[in-house]
């Protein structure tokens, strides 16, 4: 299945969460595989938003494991309350960090990464299961927009995935 965004040109950050989701939705409805669906939501991500970094980061025992992401080279482990991340993950919160340098415990997996959203997603027994990560090379390049789309976007994959 060829799945193509099209946005309306010279809208806003919050309009184009808005005309991206639906498209979004008809990505994922039918696919219930975890890494696949993972996959291709940063794929999207990635040539929707264009962002440095977008990854999910997969728990795995007490650390978690690097899934599958668009960007250069990653961590490939990350313990539990460690960095941006980690935070996510043992607060059970998205984490908008509007300069990773003034993050304490920050992880530099990348000295080009300034700004970072983290977002957790849940399973069916309401454990933070991954985390989405999106990095910028930009500074507060994320916001209150920025987590409340994304977050409803995760809670799509849980949907499909998780429950």
């Amino acid at each position: 299945m060829e799945t193509t965004f099209t946005f309306t040109p010279g809208i806003d950050k919050a309009a184009r969460y808005r005309e991206f989701l639906p498209q979004f939705a008809l990505l994922i409805e039918d696919e219930h595989e975890e890494i696949s669906v993972l996959a291709n939501t940063t794929a999207a991500l990635k040539e929707c938003f264009g962002w440095f970094w977008i990854g999910f980061y997969l728990v795995r025992g007490e650390q978690l494991v690097l899934g599958p992401f668009q960007g250069p080279t990653a961590c490939y482990r990350i313990k539990h309350g460690r960095g941006v991340c980690g935070t996510a993950w043992a607060q059970g919160a998205t984490q908008v960090v509007p300069d990773v340098e003034l993050f304490p415990g920050h992880i530099a997996c990348s000295s080009l990464s300034r700004s970072e959203i983290v977002v957790p997603l849940y399973n069916k027994e309401k454990q933070v299961c991954a985390v989405l990560d999106i990095d910028s090379e930009h500074l507060a390049t994320f916001d209150d927009v920025d987590r409340q789309y994304l977050e409803e976007m995760c809670r799509m994959i849980e949907n499909g995935i998780y429950r």
